[in-house]
């Protein structure tokens, strides 16, 4: 049993339904996978391994044929699927073949999951419509859901209690970060960055590790934050969104450069 913001749970259990690199990504982030993080090379100093793990939390991963080598259009999309799952809170689901993924919440009720998240890197994976009828079916069969654009948006709220304990408990979701202050010489530098949530592909880590020493010039900590999440790298669609009208990948720099702009507010730091 755990206990957050005073209410005592059983762990969350996670299934994840996925195609392609991103949802292994987000799977070896959140098992803290210690050959998984090498953006920083030679230079790695293990700031994210013994910090966490929520391997005992995820309780299944399937991997699916890419999109690309299934028929367009699947007559009986269910034969696709894996025939049995185990009992668990939320699936993650992330690269599925179109019909696929409109087949999953009829299909996750049937095992008695609760809660689905949909991650939309590539709105050419997710279009709006299709999301809107996922969503139209996770309502139908009572699933909570979320659809974060990118998934680094996903944040807590009242009204998904399920997706909340996903973000708070497993630390993941919109970045949070603690800054902390010192005085080099004539400028004042970011001493070090602390990840308190993570994106769920671990960008924050590295992003975090590469504010070290920055000084506090808006200029020059714009260029660091964008240059560390482009680098990590950020995998999201450079495309313009038709939603959105950004890429996401731009989406994702805004999120991060928003956490570093909060942490410095907390810390009383006005650039």
């Amino acid at each position: 049993m755990i206990t957050v913001l005073g209410l005592t749970h059983k762990p969350l259990n996670l299934i994840f339904i996925y195609s392609g690199a991103f949802g292994e990504r987000v799977i070896r982030n959140l098992i803290n996978d210690p050959s998984f993080c090498k953006s920083c090379g030679l230079y790695c100093d293990s700031c994210k391994y013994s910090v966490y793990s929520y391997v005992q939390n995820i309780r299944a991963a399937f991997e699916l044929l890419d999109p690309s080598r299934l028929p367009a259009f699947l007559d009986k999309p269910e034969d696709y699927l894996p025939k049995q799952v185990p009992k668990a809170d939320l699936c993650i689901a992330s690269g599925l073949h179109k019909d696929l993924l409109l087949e999953l919440p009829s299909y996750l009720g049937n095992f008695h999951i609760r809660g689905l998240i949909v991650p939309i890197e590539d709105f050419n994976e997710v279009p709006s419509g299709l999301r809107k009828q996922v969503e139209e079916q996770c309502i139908k069969v009572g699933l909570e859901s979320a659809f974060p654009k990118p998934f680094c948006s996903l944040d807590s709220s009242t009204d998904k209690p399920l997706i909340s304990r996903f973000v708070n408990e497993l630390r993941v979701g919109r970045p949070e970060l603690e800054i902390v202050s010192a005085r080099r010489g004539k400028c004042e530098v970011i001493e070090s960055a602390i990840v308190r949530r993570s994106a769920p592909c671990g960008s924050t880590w590295y992003i975090a590790r590469k504010l070290r020493g920055i000084e506090f010039r808006k200029d020059v900590l714009y260029d660091a934050i964008a240059k560390a999440h482009h680098s990590y790298p950020c995998t999201a669609t450079m495309n313009v969104d038709p939603e959105t009208k950004e890429p996401i990948l731009h989406l994702g720099g805004y999120i991060i450069r928003e956490a570093v702009e909060k942490a410095l507010m907390k810390a009383g730091i006005n650039l």
